[in-house]
């Protein structure tokens, strides 16, 4: 039992990241504002640009930028594929429990076949089958909300000193 836990405690420590403080105050800076520019954009414009699978977005992008689940690929392709998954199903079956859960599980499926997975992108189609979205949602605020994340996480790596280098790659 005791060589379990310490082999356990010996694979946590080799799997989750650790931060230093000054990270941890630099990447919650980015997060605040890319999330604080959208917003603003989103007034400024009249288009909605940001909903709460976005936000989760930034956890990866700004959180933890290195890994896998937040590159370019995955962010844009997955979240709009939950989108476009949850619009078609809610559009084609309605809405409901059955439709909801149907949503998420054909995202998850679609996303690891596609090598695009990305955790929000779940959100994405619950939430277009829970609120009964239009088609426009693909666009505004899915499809451009998150490539001007990707943006600025792109520009936040590349010109706050100290920030953690994004993307690792494009594709």
């Amino acid at each position: 039992m005791r060589h379990w836990i310490a082999e356990q405690r010996r694979l946590g420590r080799a799997y989750q990241p650790r931060f230093r403080l000054r990270q941890v105050a630099i990447t919650a800076v980015g997060a605040l504002a890319a999330l604080l520019l959208m917003g603003l954009l989103s007034l400024w414009s009249g288009q909605l640009l940001i909903v709460a699978p976005l936000g989760a977005s930034c956890v990866l992008l700004f959180g933890y930028p290195a890994s896998p689940l937040a590159q370019p690929r995955n962010l844009l392709i997955g979240n709009g594929l939950g989108a476009l998954v949850g619009v078609l199903l809610q559009h084609s079956l309605g809405a409901g429990p059955a439709v909801l859960a149907l949503a998420v599980a054909l995202t998850i499926l679609i996303g690891q076949q596609l090598r695009c997975l990305h955790p929000p992108a779940g959100g994405l189609a619950f939430l277009t089958v829970f609120l009964a979205v239009p088609w426009s949602f693909l666009l505004f605020p899915v499809l451009v909300g998150s490539l001007l994340l990707v943006l600025l996480a792109w520009a936040f790596s590349r010109w706050v000193p100290g920030a953690m280098p994004y993307p690792r790659h494009w594709l």
